[in-house]
């Protein structure tokens, strides 16, 4: 956990990443941690070189049981690995899981200033199903979050 939240709290504060403003600690997310299951809602990580180089999350859309085909995608790079293909990896392993983990739809919420994460979810068939104009307040600035969606 604590190597998850280096990769995460890293992200903080960029404004185009996550919408929390300050790190996260252990005892905040692990009620997230516990949500995860590796037969229905898996926590991935990726370990290079004796360390995390990264993860990826699949979590439950709304909370109700009529979304239970559906998923939330969430996948975090350490700075230092960027650019070398891990996002494609992960983002491929876990779209093929989803058959039998009994998910449907794939969901990401993502700033539309983050680029990198658009193009990423776009190479694998997500398209932009909904904006969110200027919601999260971050820097002083407002942004857009935009939702895209992939039928798997």
């Amino acid at each position: 956990m604590p190597a998850i939240l280096d990769i995460y709290n890293a992200y903080i504060g960029n404004g185009i990443i996550t919408a929390d403003t300050v790190p996260v600690t252990v005892e905040e997310r692990m009620p997230w941690f516990k949500q995860h299951n590796p037969d229905a809602r898996p926590l991935w990580v990726m370990e290079l070189g004796g360390e995390i180089a990264a993860w990826i999350s699949l979590s439950d859309f709304y909370g109700r049981p009529a979304y239970r085909s559906t998923a939330e995608v969430s996948i975090y790079i350490a700075e230092k690995y960027r650019g070398k293909g891990i996002g494609k990896f992960l983002m491929k392993k876990m779209v093929n899981a989803c058959p039998k983990l009994q998910v449907e739809t794939l969901l990401g919420f993502i700033f539309r200033e983050n680029q990198a994460s658009l193009k990423l979810f776009a190479h694998f068939g997500f398209e932009e199903w909904g904006s969110l104009p200027k919601v999260a307040e971050l820097g002083g600035r407002m942004h857009d979050l935009l939702i895209v969606g992939k039928k798997v």
